[in-house]
């Protein structure tokens, strides 16, 4: 662990137990009852940029840590010989954060009666809006909610929020085939209208999905079965009529309290948001490139084009 992870995580632990669940890291928190309480007081809200004159060019901004240009980089090969496939999962979760959290219901028409199940997965996002697609990544297709939806092609995205993060964690539970997480977290089930999976009544954001692709994954170096990709069409949308507007186009953040995924066993909250518009080419950009494009020349720096080439054409195209 590097130092600055020493630094911000000097009261965790991080172990890896292959025997107990595959893949899956634990936190030994080591004072945990030092820590302060859950402030429920605070809510979203809105602050400036971190840096409001910021210039065309400029690059990374005052906030950036000396760190940003004194460090070097360490490189990774994914697929090292002495590198195990758990090394890429921890790096993986730690750092592409935060992650937004699918809390998916299915239905196991394999048993009789069929079982309700219901698990978190922070593989998930959105990937398109017409027609609404969404994207969930089970890192092992023997999970019961990845076997579901191969077998019934439906499911239903709940948004968790604060208010039943500890139910959801909960359903997370490696519970054996016929057992329903529902029940074991606590939380209501309520009629979904074109699929047969029900939604989750306390999330205020659901979709009704069904199956339109999936693809399987194998480990480039031992060749198992390692994951399933699915992407899920939404036909049927559930919004609770306090978090959105009367348009029925924006959810407000400071309702919706989403929780989402950090590394290990941590969750984030969302409660603060700074607002950055898109530039505009003709009026923001193009009166300031030729300046920009100048003062490169003058510095004897390059533009990222001309970085990338020589190893596009030598590396990359080698994949």
């Amino acid at each position: 662990m590097g130092q600055a992870s020493n630094q911000n995580l000097s009261s965790i632990a991080l172990r890896y137990e292959p025997t107990y669940r595959p893949l899956i890291l634990l936190l030994t928190l080591t004072k945990p009852t030092s820590r302060p309480p859950f402030d429920v007081s605070r809510d979203f809200h809105y602050t400036k940029a971190p840096s409001p004159s910021w210039k065309v060019g400029s690059g990374a901004n005052e906030t950036a840590p000396a760190a940003v240009s004194d460090t070097p980089h360490r490189e990774i090969d994914p697929y090292g010989e002495d590198r195990a496939p758990v090394d890429n999962y921890k790096l993986l979760i730690s750092g592409v954060i935060p992650r937004p959290i699918g809390f998916i219901s299915t239905l196991n028409t394999a048993t009789s009666p069929a079982t309700a199940n219901l698990a978190p997965f922070s593989y998930t996002t959105i990937v398109n809006h017409d027609p609404p697609i969404f994207c969930v990544g089970f890192a092992s297709n023997q999970k019961d909610t990845c076997r579901n939806v191969l077998a019934t092609g439906e499911c239903v995205i709940n948004i968790i929020s604060e208010w039943f993060v500890e139910a959801a964690n909960y359903a997370s539970v490696e519970a054996p085939a016929g057992v329903s997480e529902w029940e074991l977290s606590g939380l209501t089930p309520a009629p979904s209208r074109l699929v047969k999976p029900a939604r989750v009544k306390e999330s205020a954001f659901a979709i009704e999905a069904k199956l339109v692709a999936h693809h399987a994954w194998t480990s480039p170096k031992s060749g198992e079965s390692t994951g399933v990709t699915c992407l899920f069409q939404g036909v049927n949308f559930w919004v609770r009529e306090d978090v959105v507007n009367e348009q029925g186009n924006i959810i407000d953040p400071a309702k919706l309290k989403p929780v989402s995924r950090l590394g290990g066993i941590i969750y984030g909250r969302t409660t603060e948001g700074f607002e950055l518009p898109r530039p505009d080419w003709e009026k923001d950009t193009k009166p300031v490139l030729e300046k920009l494009r100048a003062k490169e020349k003058e510095e004897g720096t390059v533009d990222g084009n001309q970085l990338m080439a020589p190893h596009v054409n030598k590396e990359l195209r080698t994949y």
